[in-house]
C-alpha cells in the first residue's frame, strides 16, 4: 500500500471538486476555485463569467482554452460573481455571438494576481503560507490514472506531452511513496484521483510544469452590473 505523509493540506479551504466536463475551461476552474478559497467560507464563484471575460480580453472563442495573463487580468478588472449568478454551461455555446452574461449579476469580487517561475520549492513555500497555487502543466498518461490512493508518478521513459496542457490548483505538499509531491485539486469531478485530488510527485511535476500563478490582494468592489 502506498504511504502518504502530508506536510501541508489546504483542502479544508475548498468545497467538493467541480467538473469542467468536455469544455476547455480548466484554467477558469483553477482560477475561480483558488479565488473562492481565499474568501471567507466556501462559496463557488462563476467560472462561466470569468472565462467569458478572459476570452473577450484575448479575442478568443469559447471553444478554445484561456490565456493565463488574460485570466488574471479578468479577475483583477472584471471580477467574478457567485456561481449561481451565471451557472456553468454544460456545453460550449454553439453561437459565440449569443454568449453573454446576464444583465444583473450582483456583487463582483476582484483580486490581484501574479506569476512566477515554475519552481517546485516556491510552490511549497506558497502552500506552506496557506496560499493555493495555480499550476499549468503538460500531461502524460499517468495523470489520467492516479493510483487508488491518489498518487501520480511517471512510468519509466514516460515523457511530457506538450500538446496536452492543463491547469490545476496546488493545495498541499508532502511525501508520497517516498517522493516529494504536490497535492492538486483537479476539475474533472470527484471520480478522478481521491475525490478529485491527487498527489503529483516531483518526478512527474518538475518536467511538465511550465507556469505558476498566485492570487494576492483582495480588491473590494460594490455590487454592480458588468460593463458592455
Amino acid at each position: 500500500m502506498s504511504k502518504i505523509v502530508p506536510a501541508k493540506d489546504l483542502r479544508s479551504m475548498f468545497g467538493p471538486a467541480r467538473n469542467q466536463l468536455a469544455r476547455p475551461t480548466c484554467l477558469a476552474f483553477a482560477a475561480s476555485d483558488a479565488h473562492a478559497a481565499m474568501m471567507s467560507g466556501w462559496s463557488p464563484l462563476s467560472c462561466e463569467y470569468i472565462f467569458f471575460h478572459a476570452q473577450r480580453r484575448a479575442s478568443r472563442l469559447p471553444s478554445v482554452g484561456a490565456i493565463l495573463s488574460k485570466m488574471l487580468e479578468a479577475i483583477r478588472l472584471d471580477g467574478q460573481p457567485e456561481e449561481n449568478r451565471w451557472p456553468y454551461l454544460s456545453a460550449t455555446p454553439t453561437d459565440p455571438g449569443s454568449w453573454m452574461p446576464p444583465t444583473e449579476v450582483g456583487a463582483l469580487y476582484r483580486r490581484n494576481g501574479t506569476t512566477s517561475g515554475p519552481a517546485f520549492e516556491a510552490i511549497v513555500g506558497e502552500i506552506t503560507n496557506d496560499h493555493p497555487v495555480i499550476l499549468l502543466t503538460m500531461l502524460s498518461r499517468s495523470f489520467f490514472r492516479p493510483s487508488s490512493e491518489g498518487i501520480v508518478h511517471p512510468e519509466p521513459a514516460e515523457a511530457p506531452e506538450p500538446e496536452r496542457r492543463h491547469a490545476v490548483i496546488g493545495v498541499g505538499h508532502g511525501i508520497a511513496d517516498g517522493h516529494r509531491a504536490i497535492l492538486v485539486r483537479n476539475s474533472w469531478g470527484t471520480g478522478w484521483g481521491h475525490h478529485g485530488y491527487a498527489w503529483l510527485t516531483e518526478d512527474f511535476l518538475r518536467p511538465r510544469l511550465f507556469a505558476v500563478a498566485m492570487l494576492t490582494e483582495n480588491l473590494n468592489v460594490p455590487a454592480n452590473s458588468p460593463t458592455a
